[in-house]
């Protein structure tokens, strides 16, 4: 177990590079300079609890079970309140999510591409649903973005006939594009510039480097496909606009 002592270069190294993060963002006077502060600092108890819970629970169907569905419902309830909160919104998040989460999930057990067992499942779901979640912000805000930005477009549009879906349908094809370009370049770029933490964490675990890079790129497709599944769902239901979107904060 690591002690006190341990610990203390792990507490130095995070404590400076906050320090550096919210004094560069003061001199330039950035909105929410605090925030990736406290983010670290939220994420750091966080990551303690779950050690400690899932050094107990790693093994049971069940306790992965409701682990995931807590991180499901807190990725739902925090990317529909980054793209405005209405109990709406939170289903046509959750129901996109869920969609692309649950597609890729199948295909991966289905196929026996990853073993279908707890630790797999819980390691497997948590990477598909944090990047589910990224994605549903990303497409959500860029479709506010450019409706907003485009509105006099839009309303030509339907004055000339169009429905609703038709004339923003453009502007919804982009957004699900502009959502998916971080996964898309992360997963050309795998090897080349960075060595991802799933196949890092692997080789560390025990995995012979071939292992870890079949899991690996297991793990990249069922991103692709979780966050594209999830764009196209949310962006087809969020996509008829009847007034302007404000813009996303």
């Amino acid at each position: 177990m690591t002690g006190s002592v341990d610990l203390l270069p792990t507490l130095l190294g995070v404590g400076l590079l906050m320090l550096v993060t919210v004094t560069l963002l003061t001199v330039f006077r950035i909105p929410h300079r605090a925030a990736p502060a406290l983010a670290i600092l939220r994420g750091a108890a966080q990551l303690a609890v779950i050690s400690l819970v899932l050094g107990s629970v790693i093994t049971s169907p069940v306790w992965v079970c409701a682990a995931l569905l807590v991180m499901f419902s807190v990725a739902a309830m925090t990317a529909a309140r980054r793209l405005g909160w209405t109990w709406g919104r939170l289903a046509a998040v959750g129901g996109s999510m869920a969609a692309g989460i649950l597609v890729t999930l199948a295909i991966i057990f289905g196929t026996g591409a990853i073993a279908f067992t707890p630790r797999y499942a819980l390691a497997i779901g948590g990477i598909v649903i944090g990047n589910a979640m990224t994605i549903a912000t990303l497409a959500g805000r860029h479709f506010a973005e450019s409706v907003n930005e485009h509105w006099d477009e839009v309303e030509g549009w339907l004055a000339l006939g169009a429905t609703r879906r038709q004339s923003t349908l453009e502007l919804a094809r982009r957004a699900v594009y502009s959502a998916l370009i971080p996964s898309t370049d992360q997963t050309k770029t795998t090897g080349l510039v960075t060595l991802p933490g799933a196949f890092v964490g692997a080789i560390f675990g025990g995995l012979s480097p071939l292992e870890a890079g079949r899991f690996q790129i297991v793990v990249l497709a069922s991103i692709m496909a979780a966050g594209s599944i999830t764009a196209v769902v949310l962006i087809g239901i969020i996509a008829p606009v009847r007034v302007r979107p404000a813009r996303p904060s």
